[in-house]
């Protein structure tokens, strides 16, 4: 096949319209396709009134050698690259001690089932509970303000992925093309096959739900062991450091030399246990700031002008980027289209935020992380300080909010003139179980505020209404990356803990769903590699 990339159409257009740009780009005769797939359809809205679609088309011709001879060295076609997957191996029996996954977020779960598709018959431990249970759990946090330390958004089967925008793209390098296994293995769990071509796919809480409960079956089928609610909360090593198992809090200890840890970004008594067993922690960077939302339609025709609403774009997005007079960078982040802002604390006493949206996007409002980019000199008390930094700010936020897991609010017009909020105004805050109005000011370090309030100006320029008066900014928003990085070697063990692998976002190799799964698939590799050198 030859891959055809940069090809320009109308967003209207049709299928015969499509062939006949493909025969013409290619230079042949109708007769000489024989078939094409859509690898990737973007769109290009510079121009909003002359909104544009860009594919890359994967083409079957009758003699390929002889068009690449007439086309000679057109940088837009090549022949289509190999994204099959490779096992690295095929195990005919387990290993006698089972490698371990802790954590069923996208990186564990990827994790598993390719040691499971390996023959390794992994042993999966989750300290929270089966997806549809720790739905309800959520569920009753947002509605009935009750919150389950063990069982939220952060904690349960699906990880918090599961409770998001499920965004299916990333920009890490990936030679591998292991993004395109994570694809495949979610449309073989129910996801629709379009994630496989558009350009910034995403499947939305509820469609996640079910994926993640075929997926489990799928790895028992061919079998991986799941066990709920087994929060391990030690480690047994050997004199050397090598790993020799994991205890979990009932007592039982789980005899293992190969430990995938997956725990996710919000794991912070599992951080505590691994600095006090020395495994080698480094403090990193992350961000914090607020909850912004505006009226989903003025952000469609900021970007789409008369196509707002089309079908094919969708709800529109943003990005937007400020460098503050402090030094400060000022970003959006994680920004959900026709999506709601949801209470994402894991402990209590604690307001955090994050977002949300379904696969249709259809809520009222778009939303959108309004964060700081912050690093451990702010917060320069030891490895794990990141950490009772971030448990601060959603302390406060919690008292701002009155109690009770209600959130502080403040409008934009406010927050800019550097006043409270005694009442919201035009934009309904999405927030459950509520938002009180207040002054956000006290809940963020004073350069974070410095920072957001010369930013929102700077993106009204950029996105018109963006800073207007009734825009809500809801806080506080902490949970963007995790606060450290338990660094591995180049076999992707820990540094120092021989036969633990750290993997995912807990463990600062990934920052998102995508981008999760790829270094599940790339550890469950390297636990192969190192049970066959065994």
């Amino acid at each position: 096949m030859l891959r055809l990339t940069g090809l320009t159409l109308p967003l209207r257009h049709s299928e015969a319209e499509l062939r006949a740009a493909v025969v013409a780009r290619f230079g042949i005769v109708d007769s000489a396709l024989l078939d094409f797939t859509v690898f990737r359809r973007a769109w290009d809205a510079r121009a909003r009134n002359n909104i544009k679609l860009v594919y890359t088309i994967d083409a079957r011709l009758r003699d390929e050698s002889a068009a690449l001879s007439v086309i000679g060295n057109d940088g837009a076609i090549s022949p289509t690259p190999d994204t099959d997957y490779k096992f690295v191996a095929k195990f005919t029996a387990p290993p006698k001690l089972r490698p371990v996954v802790i954590g069923t977020g996208p990186c564990g779960i990827f994790a598993a089932l390719i040691l499971a598709q390996m023959g390794l018959n992994p042993i999966i431990l989750e300290r929270g509970k089966v997806v549809r249970e720790r739905t309800a759990d959520t569920w009753a946090l947002w509605r009935k303000s009750i919150l389950n330390p063990e069982s939220n958004v952060q904690f349960g089967e699906g990880g918090a992925g599961t409770f998001s925008d499920g965004k299916l793209y990333s920009q890490i390098k990936d030679p591998q093309h292991l993004g395109r296994k994570v694809l495949t293995e979610f449309v073989k769990a129910g996801a629709p096959e379009e994630i496989l071509y558009v350009a910034k796919p995403h499947i939305g809480t509820f469609r996640l739900v079910g994926m993640v409960e075929e997926m489990r079956r799928n790895i028992a089928a061919l079998g991986g062991e799941y066990r709920f609610g087994a929060k391990v909360v030690d480690l047994e090593l050997a004199a050397d450091r090598s790993l020799r198992g994991v205890v979990l809090e009932s007592g039982e200890v789980i005899a293992a030399s190969h430990v995938v840890l997956a725990i996710g970004h919000s794991a912070r008594d599992s951080f505590e246990m691994l600095e006090r067993r020395g495994v080698h922690i480094e403090a990193k960077p992350f961000s914090v700031g607020f909850r912004i939302e505006h009226p989903q339609s003025m952000i469609d025709r900021h970007r789409f002008g008369d196509f707002a609403g089309d079908a094919i774009l969708g709800a529109a997005d943003y990005k937007l980027v400020h460098h503050a007079s402090n030094g400060r960078s000022v970003y959006s982040f994680c920004m959900c289209p026709g999506g709601t802002v949801v209470a994402a604390t894991s402990e209590p006493g604690r307001v955090v935020t994050n977002g949300m949206s379904q696969y249709s996007r259809n809520e009222r409002n778009a939303n959108a992380g309004i964060v700081v980019g912050i690093t451990p000199a702010d917060y320069p008390d030891g490895k794990l300080a990141g950490i009772a930094f971030q448990r601060h700010w959603e302390s406060a936020a919690f008292a701002a909010g009155g109690g009770n897991y209600a959130a502080p609010g403040q409008l934009v017009g406010d927050f800019i003139a550097g006043r409270p909020s005694a009442a919201l105004g035009a934009v309904i805050p999405s927030y459950k179980p509520g938002v009180t109005a207040t002054d956000l000011s006290v809940c963020a370090p004073d350069y974070a505020i410095a920072a957001i309030r010369e930013a929102l100006p700077a993106f009204d320029k950029q996105i018109a209404g963006f800073a207007m008066h009734d825009a809500v900014l809801t806080g506080v928003e902490t949970r963007t990356s995790s606060p450290i990085r338990i660094t591995r070697n180049k076999m992707l063990q820990s540094l120092n803990t021989p036969g633990l692998f750290p993997a995912g976002e807990g463990a600062g190799y990934a920052g998102g769903i995508l981008s999760a799964g790829v270094d599940g698939i790339k550890i469950a590799e390297a636990v192969a590699r190192s049970i066959l050198e065994d």
